[in-house]
């Protein structure tokens, strides 16, 4: 059956009286009212009435429209949407895990606890870190958990210090972090390759000099809490240097922190605690396969060096001779992250995949998605520019720069693709690459669909040379064709009326 091409709001169906359900006769007294009256609807048309037959063909034809990763490829860069399998859905699933109550006595949860301290310890193993936390509830909350560690840490020995450094390639979210654990954020340029500076460098777009990272120590010295480094970067190219980084910040003792959102591209291949690093947390919906997104929620589990774990939420899954515990007694917690002791059901999840792939088949996994990205790359190399020569791991940054000398952009290459039936990947970002493409296959892609995603993007670059117009009309195809989404960003309507 063919899409209908214009679904109308679930408003526009609305009908005066009808209705997809019939309630009961009250069987007790009717409550009193008294909600005061100017608190009161004077009239009810929040609410479209309409059928249960209306309500199920609406969505059900809406969700037709939807595109998700069990549609196909999803190449969102540092996003990594990968397949979810359906064995870790069905282990989440299982009644003990469903039925038991987080409140309950740990004696009658072993099992959750038995779990959970797995995980922990697997993380710790992944991450070369001593302590894990399963706490956060997502990867910037993470993010947060990690930074509130770095700072009772300094707090702790009594010193007050304001700064952050984070460079320009790192994830958007990490500023925002550190601004809400009350630090200044200072950034740290790339240098050619796409790496950190150490050295001052001249901003290409400006002329100004920016102070590289040694200039920034220099300057900074102990009012340096730490920094935030995510790597590989968000142009998927590995900070070499993060040895030699550490070392220099762990001088003032300042921390490491590094954002693990891509460390699906050194699971059994590097670990982190092992090049110097002090916290990381971990994305279980990128690395470890848990859903994403609308699928969520999310998970973002924290690991730490023994030096941190005095300060982790609270509270604690322990082993005892007498079995698994909650360790409640810790004065130097920064507190509770979450209302109880995180996203169980992911945790699960991520459980099952680590036990279903083993620390083999983790690395192979990690192996595949590199090789993967570098084939999408090899393939593209001319087709599309590329701003750094670098070598890269799990995704690849592509530009605009080679299709806007036809009047071809990002937005339109991303457009196209949804034409010829491809998630488009992620769009200008990172910013320090002007028109970015950031294309992240993960290892769950096929050669034959790695081949049919090159064919399109390769269609597309074609066409923007014969045909550019076609492109900037994109998409076509599609049940709703190219808005005007700067009108809708800048006038958006957000409320029905009639």
């Amino acid at each position: 059956m063919a899409l209908i091409p214009k679904e109308t709001l679930i408003f526009e169906r609305s009908i005066p009286g009808k209705t997809g359900m019939d309630l009961p006769r009250l069987d007790v007294p009717v409550a009193k009212d008294t909600r005061p009256a100017h608190l009161k609807r004077q009239s009810f048309e929040a609410m479209p009435e309409v059928s249960e037959v209306d309500v199920v063909r609406h969505f059900t034809r809406l969700s037709r429209w939807n595109f998700g990763v069990d549609d196909g490829m999803y190449p969102l860069g540092s996003c990594t949407m990968k397949h979810n399998p359906r064995l870790n859905e069905k282990v989440a699933s299982l009644p003990g895990f469903t039925e038991s109550h987080p409140m309950a006595p740990a004696k009658h949860v072993q099992g959750n606890l038995s779990l959970m301290w797995t995980l922990q310890e697997w993380l710790k193993e992944i991450t070369g870190l001593g302590a894990v936390t399963l706490h956060p509830a997502a990867g910037a909350h993470g993010e947060l958990t990690g930074v509130m560690l770095i700072r009772a840490y300094h707090i702790s020995k009594g010193a007050k210090r304001s700064i952050i450094l984070i460079p320009d390639s790192a994830h958007g979210t990490n500023p925002a972090t550190a601004t809400m654990a009350g630090y200044t954020c200072v950034e740290v340029p790339s240098q050619a390759d796409g790496t950190i500076s150490f050295d001052d460098v001249s901003d290409s777009h400006t002329g100004k000099s920016k102070k590289g990272l040694l200039s920034l120590i220099k300057e900074h010295g102990r009012e340096i809490a730490g920094i935030m480094i995510t790597n590989p970067n968000t142009v998927g190219i590995f900070e070499y240097r993060i040895a030699e980084i550490a070392g220099m910040l762990h001088e003032i003792d300042a921390l490491i922190y590094m954002d693990g959102a891509n460390m699906n591209a050194l699971v059994g291949v590097a670990r982190p605690g092992d090049f110097g690093v002090d916290v990381i947390h971990l994305n279980l919906h990128k690395t470890f396969s848990t859903p994403h997104g609308g699928g969520g929620p999310g998970s973002g589990p924290v690991a730490c060096t023994a030096v941190l774990e005095p300060f982790l939420p609270l509270p604690v899954v322990v082993r005892t001779p007498n079995g698994f515990e909650l360790d409640w007694n810790r004065p130097r917690s920064i507190g509770k992250m979450h209302s109880y002791f995180g996203n169980f059901a992911m945790e699960i999840r991520a459980m099952a995949y680590c036990l279903s792939h083993g620390s083999d088949g983790l690395r192979d996994a990690t192996l595949r998605a590199i090789v993967n990205a570098n084939y999408i790359r090899k393939r593209l190399e001319g087709v599309y520019h590329l701003q750094y020569s670098t070598p890269t791991l799990h995704e690849v940054v592509f530009d605009d720069n080679n299709q806007s000398k036809h009047g071809v952009t990002t937005l339109d290459i991303a457009k196209g693709l949804i034409d010829r039936g491809f998630h488009p990947p992620t769009i200008y970002f990172p910013l320090v690459i002007h028109g970015a493409l950031m294309i992240e296959p993960t290892e769950s892609e096929s050669k034959a669909e790695l081949d049919a995603f090159v064919e399109a993007m390769a269609n597309i670059a074609k066409e923007a040379e014969t045909n550019p117009e076609s492109i900037r009309q994109s998409p076509a195809k599609a049940p709703i064709g190219r808005l005007d989404e700067t009108t809708a960003a800048r006038k958006p309507i957000l409320k029905w009326t009639s």
